[in-house]
C-alpha cells in the first residue's frame, strides 16, 4: 500500500514538473519569439533555444543559402531588447576572462571594454541563429571578418537602461559557401548609437578545406622590428567548454562548433570573441587608454583558429595611412616564432 502511493505521488510530482517545463521553456518561449522586439526581463528560454539550434544544426546543409517560410509574418531576421541594465557581475567576469583583470570596472578614467556589448548580445545571436528567417545552419559558422565602431564611450550604458539590436545585413554567394553579415548595435537611454559592431560570418561547404583567410579587409602588414610584443598562455578557460563561455550572456562558442563538436568531439579552439578582447586589453595596457577611446575604430581579420590549450604572441604597432597624414596601431596575434597568424587588425582613430 505504501509502495503504491508512493508511486502515485512520485508520478504526480513528474507530471508537474513536465507541465512546468514545458510551459516555461517551449511554450512560453515560442510566444515570446513571435514579435522581433522584447524586453530584457522577458527573454526566450535557453533550453528551447539550444533545441531549436540543435535541430537546424543536424537537419541543414553548411554552405548553402536555404529558403525561408513563406508564411511568417517577420521579413527580416532581426532581433531588439529594451530595457537592458549593465549589471557589475557581468562586467567583471568579462574583464577577468579577457585579460583586463577583475577589478578593471574601479579602474579611474577607463572605458568598458570596447567587446563587451557583443558579450551582452549573446542570447540575442543565438535567436537570431534560431530565427526562421536566418537562411543558414548556425553550427560551423566561421567568424572571417569584424568591424566595431564607437562612436560614444560605451560608458554610456551605465547611465540608465539601453537597447541592443543584431540584425542581418546581407548574404552573399561565394566559391566556398555562404558569407552572411551581422550587425550589432547598442543605444543609449537617449536614443543615440553608442557601439556598432558588424560581423562576417561563413558558411562552409562540407567539402572545402578550412580556410579562414577568405575575406580580405584591407590592412594586413608584416610588422616591423621595432613593435611592441606580448606573450599569452591559452589556458582551458579560454574554452568554448568552459564556465566563462558556456554563460548566459556567451553563446559564441556556437559560432565556432560543427554539428561534431557540439557533440564534445574533435580538437577545441578558443572563441573569436576572447581573441580580439585580449588583443584590445594588451593594446591598452602597453599603449594607454587613449588608444581605445570613442570614437574609434576596429578592422579585425580572423584566420587562423587558436588551439586550447596553448600559446601566442600579440605583436602591435604604429603604421601611417592616407600618404602619412593620418596614423592607426596595427596588431597581429600569431603562433610563438611568426609561423602561422592568427588574426590581424588595425585601430583607427575617428
Amino acid at each position: 500500500m505504501r509502495n503504491a502511493r508512493s508511486f502515485t505521488v512520485a508520478s504526480f510530482a513528474v507530471c508537474c514538473c513536465s507541465v512546468y517545463l514545458v510551459y516555461v521553456h517551449i511554450y512560453r518561449s515560442r510566444k515570446l519569439l513571435k514579435t522581433n522586439v522584447l524586453t530584457c526581463d522577458r527573454l526566450p528560454s535557453l533550453l528551447y533555444l539550444y533545441l531549436k539550434y540543435l535541430g537546424r544544426a543536424l537537419t541543414w546543409r553548411t554552405g548553402y543559402l536555404h529558403r525561408t517560410p513563406q508564411k511568417k509574418k517577420k521579413s527580416e531576421a532581426a532581433y531588439t531588447v529594451l530595457r537592458c541594465r549593465l549589471e557589475t557581475a557581468t562586467l567583471r567576469r568579462f574583464c577577468t576572462a579577457a585579460g583586463y583583470g577583475w577589478d578593471y570596472p574601479d579602474s579611474e578614467f577607463r572605458d568598458i571594454p570596447l567587446c563587451f556589448p557583443e558579450f551582452l548580445c549573446g542570447r540575442l545571436m543565438l535567436m537570431l541563429l534560431t530565427d526562421d528567417n536566418f537562411r543558414l545552419n548556425p553550427a560551423g559558422l566561421v567568424r572571417v571578418c569584424q568591424i566595431l565602431k564607437t562612436l560614444q564611450p560605451i560608458d554610456e550604458l551605465k547611465k540608465g537602461p539601453f537597447t541592443l539590436q543584431v540584425r542581418v545585413l546581407v548574404y552573399r554567394q561565394t566559391d566556398v559557401g555562404v558569407e552572411v553579415d551581422v550587425c550589432l548595435s547598442a543605444t543609449s537611454r537617449s536614443g543615440s548609437l553608442v557601439w556598432e559592431s558588424v560581423l562576417t560570418l561563413l558558411s562552409k561547404k562540407r567539402l572545402h578545406r578550412d580556410d579562414r583567410g577568405l575575406t580580405q579587409t584591407g590592412h594586413e602588414s608584416r610588422p616591423p622590428d621595432d613593435t611592441n610584443q606580448v606573450e599569452l598562455s591559452v589556458l582551458w578557460r579560454t574554452n568554448p567548454l568552459s564556465s566563462w563561455s558556456f554563460s548566459d550572456s556567451s553563446l559564441h562558442r556556437l559560432l565556432s562548433l560543427s554539428p561534431v563538436g557540439l557533440l564534445g568531439c574533435g580538437s577545441q579552439t578558443a572563441p573569436s570573441l576572447w581573441m580580439l578582447s585580449v588583443c584590445l586589453a594588451e593594446i591598452e595596457k602597453h599603449r594607454g587608454v587613449d588608444v581605445v577611446t570613442a570614437p574609434v575604430e576596429v578592422m579585425v581579420q580572423f584566420q587562423e583558429p587558436v588551439p586550447v590549450p596553448g600559446r601566442v604572441t600579440i605583436r602591435f604597432w604604429e603604421m601611417l595611412r592616407d600618404a602619412g597624414q593620418s596614423s592607426a596601431l596595427s596588431f597581429h596575434m600569431q603562433q610563438p616564432g611568426g609561423n602561422m597568424t592568427h588574426m590581424t587588425g588595425m585601430i583607427c582613430r575617428s
